[in-house]
Formats: C-alpha cells, structure tokens, sequence
C-alpha cells in the first residue's frame, strides 16, 4: 500500500502540473481572461457609480442598516441587468466547464492510457518509479481496451469529473445539499471497496477488472495460453513430486 500510496502523490502532483498546463492554454486559446476581466470591470463599475461594495458576505450584508441594503440591492440590481455582465458572466460558466473537462481529459489520456501503453503493464510515470503495476484480476496482462475503461470510465469520468462538475455546479448554480451528498457517496464507495475487496481495489480496478500489484513479485502473462500453459506446468511438476 506504502508504494500505491507513494505512486499516486506522484502521478497526481505531475497530473495537476499537465492539466494546469493544458488548462491555461485553452483559457487564452478560448478567450477566458477576456470575460473575466468584463466581468470584474462590471463590478467596479456599479461599485463606484453607487459607492457599494458588491462582493460581500451574507453576514456582512445582515449587518447593513436598511437604507444600505436597499442601496446594495438597488446596485445589484443594475449589476445584473447589464448585458455585457450578464453575457460575460455565462461565458465564465461555460468556459469554466470545457476547460477544466478537456484539461482533465487530456491529462488522463496522455498520463493514465498513453504512458502505461508505452510502459507495459499499466504502468504510469509513479507505478514504474516505485516498482508496481497493473494487470487483469486473472493474472494476465492489461491490454489497452481495460486500460482506456480503467482511465476514462473510472478515473476521468465517476473518480474525477462527476466530483468536480457537482463542486462546479455547488459554486455556480447553488444546488447545495444535493452534490454534497452525492460527491459524500462515491467518496464512501471509494473508501468501502479500499477497505473490503481483497485486492484493495478501487472503481477504477472493479469497473475494468484489474487489480495493481508489485511487479518484481508477481508473474503476469501474456495470454490465456500462457497462463493455461504455466497451470499446466505446475500441476505435471506437483503429480511428479507425489509418491504413490
């Protein structure tokens, strides 16, 4: 586990460097800063032109007498009916889901189905550094049909990004409890399957069927043949070790 462990915060911190990265290529490809800034000029705009400040707590707007709030809502108001705020605003939202959707994707393609291709055995940059790998449940190597289930099904899209678009939508479009709860819940199953398979396996592994495991130590076969082959082999060696 030690190693899984030690592999992971490596390939992670190496993922957020290719997916920050591809991240800030797409925000200036896509224009983002350019509404952004739209977005932050509204806001100085009705700041100064009602003397308000418009980015304040609830709590801090509780503690406004009356006249200020009405004042505020009379600011904000204004704020949010300005076409270019409104326009601005919407594509923030909008960019801010295809950017970080495509960064992520890009980043797990490249990291987490590319490499270990290359590598053999599902091996990322991590696994290969700290001696672990990858291989079916049955003891036969990943071809990469499972590892393209194992990276975009379970990774990028239940591991990662319903996680994230439901932190999106918390941020954005205030659904509350709901992604909360929904996020709590694939956390726990993470936990639970960690915790309870006797692979120590995660969605990832279950949904392709695989299992990591220490590759100095553990025999992976090419096929089925080889695997049936092996079996073979050893049973003739036990029947010729026996006396009658």
């Amino acid at each position: 586990m030690w190693k899984r462990a030690s592999a992971f915060l490596f390939d992670f911190i190496i993922f957020m460097v290719v997916a920050v990265g591809v991240a800030t290529l797409l925000s200036s490809l896509l224009g983002y800063d350019t509404h952004y800034n739209t977005f932050q000029a509204g806001y100085d705009k009705y700041e100064k032109e009602y003397g308000v400040d418009l980015n304040i707590t609830q709590s801090q707007y509780e503690a406004k007498t009356e006249a200020e709030k009405k004042l505020w809502d009379t600011a904000f108001a204004a704020f949010q009916k300005d076409p270019d705020v409104t326009y601005a605003w919407g594509m923030i939202v909008n960019l801010s889901f295809v950017i970080i959707i495509f960064a992520a994707l890009l980043a797990f393609i490249i990291l987490e189905f590319t490499v270990p291709n290359i590598f053999g055995n599902g091996q990322t940059l991590g696994k290969k550094i700290f001696g672990i790998g990858v291989m079916r449940t049955d003891g036969i190597k990943v071809v990469p049909a499972l590892m393209f289930i194992r990276t975009v099904l379970g990774k990028f899209t239940i591991e990662t990004m319903i996680p994230l678009f439901l932190v999106l939508m918390i941020l954005f479009m205030n659904i509350g409890i709901v992604g909360t709860v929904i996020i709590g819940l694939i956390l726990l199953v993470q936990v639970i399957l960690l915790m309870t398979t006797q692979t120590n396996s995660m969605i990832h592994d279950v949904l392709a069927k695989t299992v990591v495991v220490d590759v100095a130590s553990q025999m992976i076969f090419e096929n089925e043949e080889e695997l049936i082959a092996y079996k073979e082999k050893v049973h003739a060696e036990k029947v010729a070790r026996q006396t009658y």
